[in-house]
């Protein structure tokens, strides 16, 4: 019996960092350029191409959609050349496509990818999310208590007051009630317009980024990598996937998922060694965006290994005539 290819995170590591990177240098001409669709376009067309020229038998199990309505990295689609391990593949190509429209912070290109089966199949619906750094005790807060009860334990195991706890949530009206309890601690709240992988993210490193928590509803998909992402840099994350009707049920029902109220902690989302790769679109507090000057661009890519715990940051000057 032929034995199967094995992951070898720290092989294919680099080739991440490639698809990431392709995917920011073929939107950064649309940076500013008010078209979100174009932009979104251009980096799953790279993105797309970079992974095809992997040696994997890659499953795209977060992506852009379901395949009636995205012709590309649709989920279930198979990439790579179809040598290699058997390998999960979550990725958003443009996470904030009107971030990079606008020209406005924290735009960047996701991608993770971990061996067959560890990644949770979350539908399009939903999910509630919470997220801390590292160094504290397993299970600090949970999706069970309310906002406030989670700032005020957060604080006492920082030794702190609850007026020194910043928390990041989106912008949206359906966070009005969730932004008043959390304001009414004495917490701050950093407020971002989109792209809450990133926002997971900066919980990871909150001496650089200033933020201790996450909470909010966001996208179920862009949960999943964001549980990746805190796998390598450290953390803790939960998720509870959010139903607005039965259609939305029905869709988590087909992804495989029996209980619809479970609460999913960062190991359950993600199960197995897990690499990640980032590269910045639009400046951002975790990763500089792509630099222009003459003849060249430059992109700044955030590559890690949850096996290893190692964080790499990667610099690529790249010839404007080789694009």
């Amino acid at each position: 019996m032929t034995k199967k290819p094995e992951f070898h995170d720290r092989l294919l590591s680099l080739g991440l960092a490639r698809v990431s990177e392709a995917a920011a240098l073929a939107s950064a001409r649309l940076i500013g350029r008010g078209d979100e669709k174009a932009a979104d376009q251009a980096a799953v067309n790279a993105m797309r191409d970079q992974l095809n020229a992997l040696d994997i038998r890659g499953t795209v199990v977060i992506g852009e959609g379901e395949r009636d309505e995205a012709p590309m990295l649709y989920i279930g689609e198979e990439v790579g050349t179809g040598t290699g391990p058997e390998v999960d593949i979550a990725l958003d190509p443009l996470e904030g496509t009107t971030l990079t429209a606008k020209d406005m912070p924290n735009a960047l290109t996701v991608i993770a990818m971990a061996p067959r089966g560890s990644m949770l199949h979350a539908p399009d619906v939903y999910m509630e999310k919470l997220a801390v750094g590292p160094g504290y005790p397993t299970d600090i807060v949970s999706l069970d208590q309310s906002p406030a009860e989670r700032v005020r334990l957060l604080a006492a195991a920082k030794q702190a007051t609850t007026a020194d706890i910043t928390v990041c949530i989106l912008e949206r009206p359906r966070h009005e009630d969730l932004i008043a309890e959390v304001r009414s601690t004495g917490a701050a709240i950093r407020l971002i317009t989109d792209g809450d992988v990133a926002g997971v993210m900066h919980c990871a490193e909150p001496e650089k980024t200033g933020i201790d928590m996450y909470m909010g509803l966001g996208g179920a998909p862009e949960g999943v990598l964001a549980a990746a992402a805190l796998k390598c840099m450290g953390g803790q994350m939960w998720g509870r996937l959010t139903f607005r009707n039965d259609d939305e049920k029905g869709r988590a029902q087909k992804a495989g998922i029996e209980d619809l109220d479970r609460i999913y902690s960062r190991d359950e989302m993600v199960q197995h060694d897990v690499i990640f790769a980032a590269t910045g679109v639009t400046d951002g507090s975790l990763v500089p965006g792509i630099k222009r000057e003459v003849g060249y661009l430059t992109a700044e890519t955030l590559l890690m290994r949850s096996k290893t715990g190692s964080v790499r940051r990667m610099q690529y000057r790249n010839p404007t005539s080789a694009m």
